[in-house]
This record gives structure tokens, sequence and C-alpha cells, in this order.
């Protein structure tokens, strides 16, 4: 019995032989038949258990992403230790934490899953999703082009189950830092060693004000300076460091502020004369085309904000490489949701 082994060669034969063998070699019979030789010992479902709960924060999230019982999930994890005759994770404190031969497992289970799903689907000739796919999006996104993006996925993936997230970039990435999403689409990169930013779509904006407060002909950092209140979204969203860098090049420092963590309330207090503020420009067009607004010309205009794909840092699910295909596909801030 491979248990009986020491836990390095127990390694070497159950998961090295299957990583070292090329695709072209698992067809019909002996790819399932070796699968099943795999889970004689240890099954995918307890390598999956060990992977999420590896690298989420706790198990009670790992738990929920593989929409199982923590108790289930603790005796999947209990077997597996068993099977291989060792600890995974250390749990005298108040977060389980890998041990020094669950930190060695890890990098060869996530290369070990990725294989036998590759295989699976070269052998069923399987292209779509299943299971569940969790993520999370801004305001803006979620007024724009979410719907397309929900749209495009149902219809390439039509069993995979899709869960969207409305939050600020700051939430979004802690969340996804903790394991408790997939991916996330937010503005800017992220500072945070764990998680790759990739640049996805780009979205310009405009100062606007009412007519009423343009009526009074001075620059936007003029009327700040004045005391004209800043209508902007909190200071966790991802516009707040655009805003930041166009106050500093205009040498404004002190101004009043009122923040609302939706777009749509920030254009309603922009056209009732509430104060100045930044909105997309594709809304910042049909705002000045009504009348309802008027732009806010200065000397130093607001830069383009990239908005980028967010992962953990070494998830190589295909659930990611093909979401973000999907995403890249219709990012598009000028679309309107309705």
């Amino acid at each position: 019995m491979h248990s009986s082994l020491p836990f390095d060669n127990f390694l070497d034969v159950s998961i090295n032989s299957i990583v070292s063998l090329n695709k072209s070699d698992f067809y019909g019979i002996f790819l399932f038949d070796y699968i099943e030789h795999i889970e004689s010992t240890m099954t995918l479902k307890q390598l999956e258990a060990f992977y999420w709960c590896a690298t989420c924060s706790s198990f009670a999230i790992a738990a929920d992403r593989l929409n199982i019982a923590v108790s289930s999930l603790s005796k999947r994890i209990s077997e597996l230790e068993e099977s291989l005759n060792t600890t995974l994770f250390n749990r005298s404190g108040q977060r389980a934490t890998l041990t020094d031969t669950g930190v060695r497992l890890l990098p060869r289970v996530i290369e070990l899953l990725e294989n036998m799903n590759d295989l699976k689907n070269q052998a069923t000739q399987l292209s779509t999703l299943t299971g569940r796919c969790v993520f999370g999006i801004g305001e803006l996104t979620a007024l724009t082009w979410l719907p397309y993006l929900i749209a495009k996925a149902r219809l390439a993936h039509p069993e995979l189950m899709l869960n969207a997230y409305v939050d600020v970039g700051a939430v979004l990435q802690e969340r996804l830092e903790r394991g408790e999403i997939d991916f996330a689409v937010v503005a800017g990169r992220s500072s945070r060693p764990g998680i790759v930013s990739e640049p996805l779509v780009t979205c310009d904006f405009a100062w606007m004000a009412s007519p009423a407060i343009h009526a009074r002909n001075a620059s936007c950092a003029d009327l700040l300076a004045d005391g004209v209140p800043l209508v902007a979204l909190p200071p966790s969203a991802g516009t707040t460091r655009l805003i930041d860098d166009w106050l500093t090049a205009h040498r404004v420092t002190r101004f009043e502020r009122i923040s609302c963590n939706n777009w749509g309330a920030v254009a309603g207090m922009l056209t009732l004369s509430v104060g100045v503020g930044i909105i997309p420009e594709s809304w910042a067009a049909k705002f000045a085309e009504s009348g309802q607004l008027v732009r806010l010309q200065d000397t130093v205009p607001l830069a383009s904000l990239t908005y980028t794909f967010q992962s953990r840092r070494g998830d190589t699910r295909p659930l990611i490489q093909t979401m973000r295909d999907h995403t890249a596909a219709v990012a598009d801030f000028s679309l309107a949701a309705t």
C-alpha cells in the first residue's frame, strides 16, 4: 500500500508520476484506471479540500467555497492526513496554519489538480466549466457591462453557477485575499503581494457641476477652495487615487468632502448643486447633452483610470483563465446595463 511508504516517497509515486506523463498517454480506460489508482489512496475531493483550506483564511470560508459543511471539510482533511500518515495543519492556535509538510505539499497538489482537470477534459472532450464562480466588481461595472459578462459566461458555461458581489475596491481585495471570491475587477492595481493585477480596460472621467455652480465662472480647483463640496465615492474606492493625484497637481489641500458609495446618488447630488465631482466620461456626455450638468475645465485634465482583473497569485485554475478572457471580451464602460 502507498500509505505505508515514507511521505516523500509516497508523493513521488502518487503525484510526480502522473505529472511527468505526457498528456497524449491518457486515453480511454487507461486514464480513468490511473485516476482510480490515485483515488484509492487519496481522493480528489480530499486534495481539493486541502487546496481550499491552505489558500483561504479559514476553514469556514474553504467549506463555503466547496459548498459543504465545515464538519465534512474537516473530515476530508483528517482522512487525507491519515492516508499520508502526516499532519498538514497546525490546529493549536485560533487559526489553522500549514505545517512544513503542508507547505511542501501545496504546490504539488495544485499541479496535480491542474493536470487531472486537463486530462479529464481531454478524455471526455469537455469545454465548459461547472461548479460555482464567485467574483467581485465595483458599482460602475455593475451599472454598465456586468450583465453582458453574465450573459456571455452563461451562454458558454450553462452549468456554471455565477455569483457577483458589488463593493468598493479595498473590500473586494480583502475578500479575494481571504479566498472568499475567485477574482475581482477593481480600479487600479493592487498593492497586496498575494494578488496579481492584469490590465483590463480604461475609463475616462470628467469634472462636472450643475449650471448654477458653473455660472460662478471659476475653475474646479477654485470652487473647491471656496468651499464648494467635493461629492465622491468613499476614500476606499479606486477613483480616490485619481482624484488625489488631480488635487495634488492643483495644490488643493483643504476642502469639504461628501462621500457616497453609489454612482447614481453622486450624479444626482451634482445635478442638485450639492457640489462638484467626477463621473464617467460616457455619463458626462449624456448629462452635458441634456443640460443637467456642465463640464468644468482646468489646466490639468484627469488621468485615465485602468481597471484590472485581479486574482490570487498562483491560482492557475481554468476557471480564472476562462473568466478573464470573457471579462476582457465585454469590458466597456460606455455600455448601458439597461
